[in-house]
């Protein structure tokens, strides 16, 4: 992969891919189901926020990196 011809597709694809979990993760509502009784958890709440940490900082280290990047090639 060469920055100069569009190198970058990896990230984007990544950062879609990261975006599209971190949804998934946000719409199974774990804070409803922390309201249940544990016995009617589909999945535990707690493994669903760690895991949403763990995609925002995941998108933040992504998204940093495309902004190195582009500082990059914007030096003269």
């Amino acid at each position: 992969m060469n920055p100069s011809d569009g190198g970058n597709e990896f990230e984007i694809e990544l950062e879609v891919e990261v975006q599209a979990e971190l949804t998934l993760v946000e719409s199974s509502r774990p804070e409803e189901a922390a309201a249940l009784p544990a016995s009617e958890w589909l999945f535990d709440p707690t493994d669903v926020r760690a895991e949403e940490i763990e995609l925002r900082n995941l998108l933040g280290a992504v998204e940093e990196l495309g902004e190195s990047r582009r500082g990059e090639t914007e030096r003269p």
